[in-house]
């Protein structure tokens, strides 16, 4: 039996708690948030005596085998660090850290403490994902040259701690292109990045004056503070050659939101967001391919009870998960050189 222990009961919490309380080999031991009210009616909804409001003293409990973090982003990386010290494993929410610096780090943590520490791409664990990785792996797209994603909102930012870059590190690139640029990589193959040139924008800010179109905020919204880019854009190049772009906004003057994924290999390409496709030649015809599956498009909480259960298949067994700190660090370089491109106006490498 893996016992768990989460921190940071923010919404997204939800959706390590739940699937953490249905599996059967996991108890979930204790639970640490800073907000009194909300930590005693999580500890009532999953039965969870042991509650606390500081981390020191929720990483002191030695009954912990494993650990969520699901706090701020300019914690992960400490909060990681210190739970690797205290031999607990870590799921860590995306994004590893806010720095590279940091990223190196918590991979120095880990290589040292001999913990798992698997990083929250929650995408890389959706059922078409995994689909489509299978017909990658069998070489039936070939050598994937070009990817492009979007992650567009037209009235989307959630305010609150996202959009106070101290807390955040940034907007929507650092929260949401995390992951259209993870899932790109990732099933390209993970080639190595040497060079960005990216872009962002303060154009439009939150927007609060809109009326009659509701979006999700933040538990901690307020829209006097707002210093987080509106949108970023970036073209990313790999040593194999391969090729990324990417643009994602929390807020744009757009007909509506659109996420996008797509992959182009040599023989044969597909899409994965808004629905998953495979598009191939044979007999001198294109086919447009659509596999029979229940669920074509991204699951949200179906993949994180995927995400879960991996993580605790790799705790209890001692594996290396898919989205291993490595790969965080390959990121956190991606992103890094994205922000320090746009800041300068050049095109910037991947150190």
């Amino acid at each position: 039996m893996l016992k768990v222990g989460v921190i940071g009961g923010g919404s997204i919490s939800e959706y390590h708690l739940k699937p953490y309380f249905e599996n059967p080999n996991v108890e979930i031991v204790a639970i640490c948030d800073s907000d009194e009210r909300r930590l005693h009616a999580l500890g009532k909804k999953y039965c969870v005596e042991n509650l606390y409001l500081k981390v020191s003293e929720f990483l002191a409990n030695e009954e912990i085998d494993a650990i969520s973090i699901c706090t701020w982003n300019n914690s992960h990386a400490e909060i990681a660090i210190q739970a690797l010290q205290m031999n607990k494993h870590v799921l860590l929410e995306k994004p590893l850290s806010l720095s590279l610096d940091e990223a190196y780090a918590v991979e120095a943590a880990v290589k040292e403490s001999g913990k798992i520490l698997q990083v929250g791409y929650v995408r890389r664990f959706a059922t078409n994902v995994g689909v489509l990785k299978k017909f990658i792996d069998a070489g039936e797209l070939g050598e994937i040259y070009y990817a492009k994603a979007s992650c567009i909102r037209r009235l989307g930012n959630p305010g609150g701690w996202f959009s106070d870059i101290k807390k955040s590190g940034g907007g929507p690139l650092i929260d949401l292109g995390t992951h259209m640029i993870d899932l790109c990589w990732y099933l390209m193959g993970k080639p190595k990045p040497i060079s960005v040139s990216g872009n962002t924008y303060k154009k439009l800010g939150n927007r609060a004056h809109i009326e009659n179109l509701s979006f999700y905020k933040a538990a901690d919204y307020d829209a006097e503070h707002n210093d987080v880019e509106d949108l970023a854009n970036a073209l990313i190049r790999f040593e194999n050659g391969a090729s990324l772009y990417v643009d994602v906004s929390f807020t744009l003057h757009a007909k509506q939101d659109e996420v996008s994924v797509k992959l182009y290999g040599e023989n044969g390409g597909a899409e994965v967001e808004p629905e998953l496709a495979i598009v191939k030649e044979q007999h001198e015809t294109i086919l447009n391919i659509t596999p029979q599956i229940d669920l074509l498009s991204f699951d949200f909480a179906g993949s994180f009870i995927n995400e879960i259960n991996h993580f605790v298949d790799c705790c209890i067994n001692n594996v290396q998960p898919i989205s291993t700190v490595e790969d965080g660090v390959e990121v956190t370089k991606m992103l890094a050189a994205i922000y320090e491109s746009a800041a300068t106006n050049q095109e910037k490498n991947c150190r």
